[in-house]
């Protein structure tokens, strides 16, 4: 066979076979280019995988700082809500013991005011009308006269005696000096004291010659005078009566007096 037509057979067989050389080739290359292509794949995934891990774990550190801080505040709140719940606690004991303090006080203060506005009404003057004298007075020397006058009601002369002195010491300018003094003078009369009884009924004529009671003294000075025997004295005293009060009753019954002493 000539070479002319060897060559262009084997020109064609060779072709072939470096057609699929180069096929195969090029499959290998490719195979080994998508391996290199999934490993970066790979590195990147482990890589942001990592970072992820890595991201998470300063997180979860982060917020365990946070939970921490957090709970330490939470504490640090709790304390200061009881210490804030303890001092309320005193403030409320201290207000209280306060209330109850001042509640006493002004219970104290009422009570001493009641006391002296009591002591006050006890010395606050009032007006007193007493056989047919108007004046004023305090309610101490009103209790102590009409306490006096009781006893003698009792007919306790001796008592009374006692007390009227004793009034007529303790309040010299009084208006009830004078029936204090009439009072005074029948208390001793009761009890024989004849002399003490006409010193008390001229001292009340000499204080008030134009009192009511002043003839009803006058004439019992004159019946002191008839105990003592004085009928000369009596007399005089009678007819005295008569001329300086003589449209009084006194002055009546010391007119029947002068008609029997005649």
């Amino acid at each position: 066979m000539k070479w002319a037509q060897i060559m262009p057979r084997l020109f064609s067989r060779y072709s072939v076979v470096f057609l699929i050389c180069a096929c195969s080739f090029s499959g290998v290359q490719a195979a080994l280019f998508e391996d290199d292509e999934a490993r970066k794949a790979i590195l990147d995934l482990r890589q942001r995988v990592e970072l992820m891990r890595t991201d998470a774990e300063r997180a979860r550190q982060a917020s365990n700082q946070e939970l921490t801080s957090l709970g330490q505040s939470m504490l640090d709140l709790q304390r200061q809500i009881e210490l804030l719940k303890a001092e309320i606690a005193g403030l409320r004991g201290s207000h209280e013991q306060v209330m109850r303090e001042l509640s006493e006080t002004q219970r104290q203060q009422k009570d001493q005011m009641q006391a002296m506005q009591a002591r006050f009404s006890k010395l606050e003057p009032v007006t007193v009308q007493l056989d047919g004298v108007e004046f004023v007075a305090d309610k101490a020397e009103t209790a102590d006269y009409e306490a006096a006058l009781a006893v003698f009601r009792k007919s306790d002369f001796a008592n009374a005696q006692i007390l009227f002195s004793r009034f007529v010491a303790s309040y010299p300018a009084s208006g009830y000096v004078v029936p204090a003094l009439f009072w005074l003078g029948n208390a001793q009369y009761a009890t024989r004291d004849y002399k003490g009884a006409m010193a008390n009924f001229r001292a009340l004529i000499a204080k008030d010659p134009e009192h009511v009671r002043a003839p009803e003294a006058v004439l019992s000075i004159a019946n002191c005078q008839l105990e003592l025997k004085d009928s000369k004295g009596a007399r005089k005293t009678l007819t005295d009566l008569v001329k300086a009060y003589p449209q009084s009753e006194a002055a009546v019954a010391a007119k029947e007096r002068l008609v029997t002493l005649k």
